[in-house]
This record gives structure tokens, sequence and C-alpha cells, in this order.
């Protein structure tokens, strides 16, 4: 036994000495396989870059072209394959472009035509003649990367101008693509170098490559037209939700010196096609908007910008308490994208865009009115500015030429965005609606405010957002501010209304009652922070790309500005953002701020809704309402008979006397 003891234990030490050799050999041949990939990775990468020193058209992402962005083909590694032949041009045809034919046309590309060029190009001028497609070395740059211009024989041979007039302000789509791309409006944008900057939607990941066609008129009349043709950049707006599509910024650049502003643009997928769209250029020295403007001068004046306009809107009351109060607090323009709206909406934007003048004169001649029957302030007014007084509905804002409600213009423009809200595209494309919406703008308004339907700016020491800015600029440096922003609260329409609505003070307590911005007055006692839920109102001419909730990016040297909670917050309106009525066991506190304005709200809201009531088919304000009846005190009844008829007294008698 004990030599069999020894012979199994021996035998079991062999088998593990054997385990460990194999272990030790397998872990030998893993490392040698791992050197072995190594090797061939680096050999690969060694002969690659030997290939690409050999041929310097592969290796067209890496060209500079000296531009800020630094790159030619951007954004389009996934697909570069359908729009790339051997020379690396762009032409996804198949038209074959060969590098003798372009370097044929390098001379003829710096003779264009006078309405083109404005300059004759110098000949030692290195980056022009590189532009042209030589340079002054040698250099074959046998690719026309972002930026630069087709040579002028493959011009030629292009499409001319569409018979159609030039669009502003509504959805073209782009022919010749795999996926949906759109393109809205376009706009000259020179700050900080010379650019034509479309507003699109298009896929968000991979978006397809497209080229820029510039048209220029050739007569007075713009009747006839010539192009240049420049390959352009998709650059992406940040905030689309990872949808398939998202809006964009189709960026044409002016990199040649002697290329003037285009008339109009045009974006192509396929230059052999004739163009889907062609888009006026605004912002520009013909634009009529400063026709009679001096140069560099913008209006001190403030403008809105609103998302879509969806689900067949209709609010016709809450419309008019927008606008109107918004003008008090300042605003003078509105700018609004009609996606679906209700008929008595879209009859009182109808008539505020035509009829604009007369809905003014209505409103200053009811508040002389007023102001000349109330004895200038009106009766009960202390001078006192506490908003948590009810005293402020006959505040003493006298009437006069300077407090005259100023004109309100209104631009809605069509928003037929052929992209499934929600599930294709981030609710109507707001972020589209919202870049054109601050293009737009651009030199036209010192000041414009992103804010929806159902939120409202309101000032705390101010009695307008002009008066606001002004009042800030003072106490900080304002210098390179490019925007303010504004804490957002909540005031959940499941709180209970003001008390104040059920005491008939106001000429018009139906009305009051009516008006979100009367009776909502309590609202959730903590702010969000900045950036969460916050809205802002900016300098067009500061920012580049605008969020729906901050700006995404300013100019250099521009920044934000958060406004502190006690000079102003953002008052907004809406039910509890979870579903449910939870939100109402949230700490609230009770904010009369906007109670300041309720007279020349009632006055001008009501003026509009009694001009228009007919003319727009306009529902009765419904009554006030009642003051709630205290809950009544539940009395205990007593039983006075047994269930036999005896009394429960006599019942006490009878149980006392045994």
């Amino acid at each position: 036994m004990v030599r069999g003891g020894s012979y199994i234990r021996s035998k079991k030490g062999k088998k593990s000495q054997w385990g460990a050799r194999e272990r030790a050999g397998m872990s030998f041949l893993i490392v040698i396989a791992f050197f072995a990939v190594f090797g061939l990775i680096i050999l690969t990468e060694v002969l690659m870059m030997d290939e690409r020193s050999r041929n310097p058209a592969a290796n067209v992402r890496h060209i500079n072209v000296n531009n800020r962005f630094a790159e030619s083909v951007p954004d389009y590694e996934e697909i570069k394959d359908d729009y790339f032949d051997e020379t690396g041009i762009f032409v996804r045809e198949g038209n074959k472009i060969g590098v003798k034919d372009l370097l044929k046309d390098a001379k003829d590309q710096q003779h264009r035509n006078n309405i083109i060029h404005t300059n004759n190009v110098p000949a030692g001028n290195d980056q022009q003649n590189s532009a042209a497609g030589g340079g002054s070395g040698g250099v074959n740059m046998a690719m026309i990367p972002w930026g630069q211009m087709l040579p002028t024989k493959i011009e030629k041979s292009l499409p001319g101008f569409p018979d159609t007039r030039p669009t502003d302000g509504s959805w073209q789509f782009v022919n010749g693509t795999r996926y949906k791309f759109f393109v809205f409006s376009a706009f000259y944008d020179g700050r900080d170098g010379r650019m034509v900057r479309v507003i699109g939607a298009t896929k968000t990941r991979g978006p397809e490559k497209v080229w820029c066609r510039l048209w220029y008129p050739m007569d007075a009349n713009h009747t006839k037209f010539t192009s240049a043709t420049i390959m352009a950049r998709v650059k992406v707006i940040r905030e689309n939700w990872n949808l398939k599509y998202s809006a964009v910024f189709v960026l044409c650049p002016l990199r040649i010196a002697y290329l003037e502003v285009p008339y109009a643009v045009s974006i192509v997928s396929k230059l052999r096609s004739p163009p889907g769209n062609v888009l006026l250029v605004r912002n520009t020295d013909w634009d009529p908007d400063f026709a009679n403007r001096t140069a560099h001068e913008i209006p001190n004046k403030i403008g809105i910008c609103v998302k879509p306009l969806h689900f067949d809107y209709d609010q016709a009351l809450h419309l008019l308490e927008f606008i109107e109060l918004n003008a008090i607090l300042g605003v003078s323009h509105f700018t609004l994208y009609n996606h679906t709206l209700g008929p008595k909406a879209a009859c009182i934007l109808e008539h505020y865009m035509n009829d604009s003048a007369t809905i003014t004169n209505l409103i200053n001649n009811a508040s002389f009115s007023s102001s000349s029957s109330s004895g200038g302030g009106g009766s009960g007014s202390n001078g006192t500015t506490n908003p948590n007084s009810d005293n402020n509905i006959n505040n003493n804002f006298i009437h006069n030429k300077s407090s005259l409600r100023p004109k309100v213009t209104i631009d809605l423009l069509p928003w037929n965005l052929r992209m499934r809200s929600q599930k294709e595209i981030r609710t109507e494309g707001l972020f589209a609606s919202l870049n054109d919406c601050l293009y737009r703008s651009m030199y036209r308004y010192s000041h414009v405010a992103l804010v929806d339907l159902d939120e409202f700016i309101i000032p705390h020491h101010n009695d307008t957002l002009t008066e606001l800015i002004s009042w800030l600029s003072k106490r900080v440096n304002n210098r390179n501010t490019g925007a303010y922003s504004f804490q957002n609260a909540f005031f959940y329409l499941q709180f209970a209304d003001d008390s104040l609505m059920y005491e008939e003070k106001s000429s018009s307590p139906s009305l009051r009652a009516a008006l979100i911005t009367q009776r909502k007055t309590r609202r959730r006692a903590k702010l969000h922070p900045q950036k969460q839920r916050s809205k802002y109102i900016c300098k067009p001419e500061a920012v580049v790309e605008a969020g729906n909730h901050f700006v995404w990016e300013f100019c250099p040297g521009k920044g934000s500005l958060n406004v502190p909670a006690d000079a102003a917050i953002l008052h907004h309106y809406r039910v509890c953002e979870f579903g449910g009525d939870d939100c109402i066991k949230s700490p609230s506190v009770l904010d009369r701020t906007a109670h300041k304005y309720a007279k020349r709200a009632i006055d001008s809201i009501g003026t509009v809704y009694d001009y228009l009531k007919d003319k727009c088919n306009l529902p009765d304000i419904p009554p006030p309402p009642t003051k709630p009846q205290p809950p009544r005190k539940k009395v205990l009844k007593i039983r006075t008979t047994s269930n036999n008829g005896t009394s429960i007294q006599e019942m006490v008698k009878n149980s006392r006397a045994t």
C-alpha cells in the first residue's frame, strides 16, 4: 500500500509538472503572435504613408487651404467612396475630370465674368492661384476642397438659372440626395470670414455632400444670371436629440477675394441636374430692409422668436395676451412659423400683419380715454410699486406721448417641413426656426428674445425689457455680453387661482380673470438653474448658433450674462411637466409681479378682442369665477328615538330609576 501510495503521488506530480510546461508554451506562442500582428500593422502603416507621399490627391482630408476651419471635406467619411473619383473631385454623376483639364483651365479661372470678379488677381498671389487650381511653385492641387470654385470650363457646362423666382422663408428640396434634404432660407454672414449661411434640415449622421451654386444677375431686371459653384459644408446644429434628421447650416464660404456676395443661391447634390431650389440671399447691401438705413446702424428695438405653431394652435385670447403684454414690455416685432394654425388664431395674426396701424390707434385711443376718465393713475393708486399689492391694477402709469404703444409688426412664415415630428426630427424642426429667426432679425433689431407662447420675461425693478437691459448694462461690463439668460419659474396651472380674481375691483373682471398672467400668481419656490429651462435675450450679431435654452456658439469675445433672479425671471405657465397633479405639492410662493401690468394689459387686450370679435368669430369671454364657499362644518346628528319608538330621554330616565 505504501508503495502504491508513493506510486500514485508520483504520477500526480508528473501530471502537474506537464501541465505547467504546457501553459508556459502556450503563453510564449501568444506573445509571439502578438508581436507578429503588431509588426504587420507597423509595416502596413509605413507602406500607406509611402503611398500617400507619392500620391498627394489621396490625402484629400488633410489639405489646408488657409481657412479657419482647416478641413476640406469634413464629416463625410462614411460615404466618401460615393462622391470622389480618382482626382479627388466631387462629381457624383461619374463625370471624370482630369488633372490636365484643371491645369489648362487655371489661367481662365482668374478672368471670370466681371460680375463675379471685382478686382484683378495679382500674379504673385499664391493663395488665389492655388484656389484656381495651380500654385506659384507648380503644386498640382488636383481636387476641389471645401470652399473652392469649379473651373470655368465645368461651370459653363452646368444647367443655367431655373425658370423660377428666388424664395425666402419656405422649405425647398435638394434634389438627387439619398435621404431627405431641405433648405429654408439663406443669409450673408460677413462677421468672421465671408460666407453664405443656409438654414436647412437633413440627416444627422453622415449628411450628404452638396454644392452651393451662387447666382449673380447680369441685368438690372434680374432676368439673366451667371453662376459660380463652390464646395459646401454641412454643419449639424447641436440640439438634435439623436434623431435621424436635424436642423443644419449649409455653409458656402466666399474665400476668393474677388468673389462677390451673390444675389441668390441653390444647394445641389448633382451638378448636372437642374437645381430644385433657389434661395434669395438676405442681409446684403441690396436687402430691402436696409434700403433707407445708415451703414452699421441697428435700431434699438426688441424682437421675439417663437418656435413653429403646431397642433392646430387656436387659443385666441392667450395669443392676444402674448402679443399685447410683450408689446407693453417693449417688444416691437414677432417672428412666428405656421406649421398648423386654427382659424381664430390665423385670423388674429392676419389682422396684425395687414391692419397693425388701425389696431395700434385703437389701443392708444382707448388708453387715453381710460387715463382721462380715471384721472391719470385711476382711483386707489397710492404711487407704490409693490407687485404683490392689488393697488397695481390701477397703477400710476400715466398715459402721454412717450408711453404710446408702438406699432407691432408680425412675420408669419409657412413651415411645411416634410419630416415627422419627434420621430424623424425634434418638435417640427424648431432649431431650424430659431436660427432662421436669429439671422432674420440680425441688424434689424438690437436684441431678440427666444421664448415660447407660454413664457414671459418679467422684470422686477424696471417696466420694460429695454429698460432692464439698459439698467443691467450700467451695473456690469456690457461690452462682451452677447446674451442675457433668465432663470425659469414654473407657474403651474394646477395651482389655485389668485384670490384677487374674486374681487370685482377691475373695470373688466371677466377679462382679467381670463388672463393667465393675472389669474396664476403662485409659482414653484425653487427656480431652475441656468441653462435648464432658462430662456434668453441676445444680440443677434453676437451669436453664431442659437439653442432653445441657451446660446450654443457666440462670436469670438462674446458670452452670456446670467441675470440675477431679483432683477427678472422667466414666468412659465404650464401644467405639471411629468403629468398628474403632484407638482402642486412642491413648495411654492405667491408672485404677483405681473399684476403691475394689469391695467394696461386689460385695456389693450380688451380693445383688440372687441375689435376682432366679429371679424374672427371669437367667443364671448366667460364670466368671472365666483368665490368658492368655505367648506361647511359637518354637524353630528344624534338620534332622538330608539328602534321601538321610545325616546332616548325616557330610556335614560328609566335606566337611572333602575
